[in-house]
């Protein structure tokens, strides 16, 4: 009862401290006297809800409620971050956090390390990918959630925790293996390889645009440089989310010069309008470059890609970007709470804003719109070559999104690919270079007879077709007359897909190699692993062994 009492009389409270700040602010604006108004209807139902109800409110669940209700009447990335999230959040900014390096994933009851990351404790420990984890500190783990291994993995830099793991021989047997890890404060790289394709382009990955990314990325590029004297280079921003605003105007200026506007904001609130110019000398403002997108390149790399083609300082190859044109700002609040609110949009040096969604504006269910493109605005780059806003950023050589066959993810849902990679990883001590690794013919046959004796059914669209024929011949009465039709359809398409490990054999065994080699080489042997097979990666290469093409790219078109 005391309970109630303390919590009716802190709403009353409110109540009050709202219908003041509505008396004293009506006569300032309408609007601060709705604001007031409905706070008031807010505490006083929340009063009479704690009062009332049948059962006990808990009063941090039921607010989160109405928080996320309230937040998600805007937009996706204006959001609440509690106390306890607070940890989250600072990684999502820095990349970094206490641990010991490695990605988990939940696996037939067990958490399994999919990924150790290079140079971590947990690589110098001698985990590998395929290790269940048993016990964290002699606690066991099987059959806990990759979130509560998570939190049992991460702590304090350090100090020492306790791994056991089952681990896959040769023979096919598992057993136990006892590690000791010291946790590390792991930083996430922003780019996690650099390298040569060939003698003469180089490769820049930028997977995060945490701190540091610019310079991360100034680093790569001297050192390239330094080492390999390349001709040209190719900056892969896709799949990248984005993330710090000040980090995309850093890594904008690795290759274009100092004075720059790359990007400049324009919000409700005035002090939200501002100019982002490069501050540093580029690394080399002159060398070929092709920059990489697809559907998920959002925000930061949008204002990269955006500020690169705008300024005619490269040529963009891939698919059109996300089209997030939005700024977030976080604001403190009470109880060592924040919010992350979008307060400006921004747009890149040829006034154009990228935002594909008018999130102001939504239909009767709430459901948002992109932007058509009647309503889209040309705008020329500093050459005066004609590029349009509100949509993303549409590429200046456009390749087709490469979609995996159905059999290839059925095998990667059914982590039969992962576990086949460990298999042989247990069987084979070393391969070779990763560029250079390939599976034989006969490792092939291997790994068919492997998953021959796994699950991994789908459903070709033909055989969702040809079901839902036969349902609707039997609610229509015709089934009897195609019956015999049907069940010979059903064994040609079943035939058919016995035979689709065949038809899929160079996906798959792309798909294969850069599992193994990441094996042995880590993530770096992956991507390796992936140039050849790479569309995106050869078509960039084309475009900037043809320097005609390369510059013609960047003029207007005639």
């Amino acid at each position: 009862m005391q309970h109630k009492k303390t919590i009716k009389t802190l709403f009353i409270v409110v109540a009050f401290s709202a219908i003041s700040f509505g008396l004293l602010s009506f006569t300032k604006s309408d609007q601060y006297f709705e604001i007031a108004k409905n706070i008031d209807i807010f505490t006083t139902l929340y009063k009479e809800l704690n009062t009332y109800y049948v059962d006990d409110i808990q009063p941090a669940k039921m607010m989160r409620t109405g928080i996320d209700a309230m937040l998600k009447s805007l937009d996706p990335y204006t959001d609440f971050i509690s106390e306890a999230e607070m940890e989250d959040y600072r990684f999502q900014t820095t990349g970094k956090y206490g641990g010991i390096g490695s990605l988990i994933m939940e696996q037939d009851g067990y958490v399994v390390i999919s990924e150790p990351y290079e140079g971590s404790p947990s690589q110098k420990a001698g985990v590998l990918a395929g290790d269940k984890i048993l016990k964290v500190d002699g606690r066991l783990l099987k059959g806990k959630t990759s979130e509560d291994v998570s939190k049992a993995l991460k702590g304090q830099p350090n100090t020492t925790v306790e791994l056991t793991v089952l681990r896959l021989q040769a023979d096919g047997t598992e057993k136990e293996i006892a590690l000791s890890l010291n946790r590390e404060e792991i930083h996430v790289n922003n780019v996690p390889y650099y390298g040569m394709i060939n003698n003469d382009v180089g490769y820049i990955l930028l997977e995060h645009f945490y701190s540091d990314a610019g310079k991360e990325v100034r680093d790569a590029l001297q050192d390239l440089k330094n080492k390999h004297n390349p001709k040209s280079v190719i900056l892969d921003l896709r799949g990248n989310p984005g993330g710090l605003l000040n980090e995309a105007v850093n890594v904008s200026n690795a290759f274009i010069d100092k004075d720059e506007n790359v990007v400049f904001t324009k919000g409700k609130v005035e002090e939200w309008d501002k100019s982002f110019k490069t501050m540093m000398s580029a690394i080399d403002k002159e060398i070929p470059l092709v920059v990489l997108t697809n559907s998920g390149s959002a925000s930061a790399s949008e204002i990269v890609s955006g500020s690169i083609q705008d300024l005619d300082r490269g040529v963009l190859v891939g698919q059109l970007t996300y089209g997030k044109g939005l700024v977030q700002t976080t604001r403190p609040l009470s109880y060592n709470t924040k919010l992350k609110v979008t307060t400006a949009k921004y747009y890149i040096p040829s006034g154009r804003c990228i935002q594909a969604i008018n999130y102001a504006e939504k239909g009767p269910e709430g459901e948002v719109k992109k932007i058509p493109d009647s309503l889209k605005v040309a705008f020329k780059t500093r050459a005066g070559r004609v590029v349009y806003d509100g949509g993303g950023v549409e590429p200046d050589v456009k390749t087709e999104p490469e979609m995996l066959s159905l059999i290839a993810i059925a095998l990667l849902d059914k982590n039969l690919i992962f576990n086949y990679a460990t298999q042989y990883r247990a069987k084979h001590p070393s391969i070779n270079k990763a560029i250079e690794f390939k599976l034989s013919d006969a490792e092939f046959e291997d790994f068919v007879a492997y998953i021959s004796k796994n699950d991994y059914e789908y459903k070709t669209e033909s055989e969702k077709t040809l079901n839902e024929l036969e349902k609707i011949s039997k609610e229509e009465k015709y089934y009897d007359a195609i019956k015999a039709q049907i069940i010979e359809l059903h064994k040609k398409l079943d035939v058919d897909k016995k035979n689709d490990i065949y038809k899929q054999k160079a996906e798959l065994m792309s798909l294969l190699q850069e599992e193994i080699a990441e094996r042995y080489y880590y993530r770096k042997g992956r991507i390796e692993a992936s140039f050849i097979n790479d569309k995106e990666v050869q078509k960039a290469i084309e475009v900037l062994n043809n320097t005609q093409a390369y510059k013609n790219y960047l003029l207007p078109k005639k």
